[in-house]
């Protein structure tokens, strides 16, 4: 087998005519010999270390052009400038495709509690976890306000996410915090929205953590109805002598597009972290 027609050559290593004729084509891969009268293309068996050397390099994601240079050039610098600036597109690759997932897991967790929620106005006393937050200051009291300036705060957020170079994943499920000494006294007064953020993808300086404790939970289906609703919590939190030991947290556990009336729909926990009374002897 000195001579290998196109159709042999390829077979042998497993490519199609079509590629061995587009190599040529190129320049990458030509045949060793051209019948006079035919103008068949014939290889040599030898060729196929160069058509590996074609397919190994293509497997690693460089392209036909710089596959090019390096058989016309043999500059191993040059290779290994593209090798390495292809290695950090695949990181960042990677490192968006984990973003993208996460989006989805943080996606259905928001249905499955939507689906599992009580019914709206039920009070729970729920331990939660430790858990980390991504908080900003809009400079707004959104209880003076209505949903509008609402989603004006979070603009603010998504910005300030940006601003940090933050995945886009968290601008969901915000929440809003009143700290806990303007709770006591019944005073509305909230300028924070926060979400909550992973470890894995957030840096530490962008985290604020929130402990893990007994939470007095109401679920809220309406924006308008919070205040009521945290008003009903702190009456039965008076009523069972609890102690609040930490600031309010209303937080959007799941958010259903309303299309129809061109508005965030959201299912809401509001939550006060309490104590109980220790127990005496």
């Amino acid at each position: 087998m000195e001579w290998l027609t196109i159709g042999q050559m390829a077979k042998l290593n497993g490519v199609s005519q079509q590629t061995l004729r587009f190599y040529d084509k190129m320049g990458l891969l030509s045949p060793v010999y051209r019948g006079e009268d035919n103008r068949y293309r014939y290889y040599n068996i030898r060729q196929s270390a160069v058509l590996d050397i074609i397919q190994y390099m293509k497997s690693l994601g460089i392209s036909l052009k710089d596959i090019k240079h390096q058989l016309d050039s043999q500059d191993l610098d040059y290779i290994e400038k593209a090798l390495r600036q292809k290695q950090r597109q695949i990181d960042e690759e990677i490192r968006d495709l984990k973003f993208q997932r996460r989006a989805i897991e943080r996606t259905v967790e928001s249905f499955e509690r939507y689906r599992s929620a009580p019914p709206d106005g039920s009070i729970l006393m729920e331990y939660i976890g430790k858990r980390q937050m991504y908080r900003i200051d809009a400079g707004i009291n959104f209880y003076d306000h209505d949903l509008e300036t609402y989603e004006e705060m979070l603009r603010q957020l998504r910005e300030r996410l940006m601003a940090d170079r933050l995945p886009q994943i968290y601008f969901c499920n915000a929440g809003t915090i009143l700290r806990r000494d303007r709770l006591l006294k019944g005073d509305f007064y909230s300028t924070e929205v926060f979400v909550f953020v992973d470890q894995e993808f957030v840096p530490e300086t962008h985290m604020e953590t929130v402990p893990a404790g007994n939470y007095l939970c109401i679920y809220c289906d309406n924006f308008y109805k919070e205040k009521e609703y945290v008003q009903r919590l702190m009456g039965y939190i008076n009523n069972q002598g609890y102690q609040v030991c930490g600031d309010y947290l209303c937080e959007a556990i799941a958010e259903i597009p309303m299309v129809e009336r061109q508005q965030r729909g959201m299912f809401l926990r509001l939550q006060v972290p309490v104590k109980f009374h220790e127990k005496r002897l």
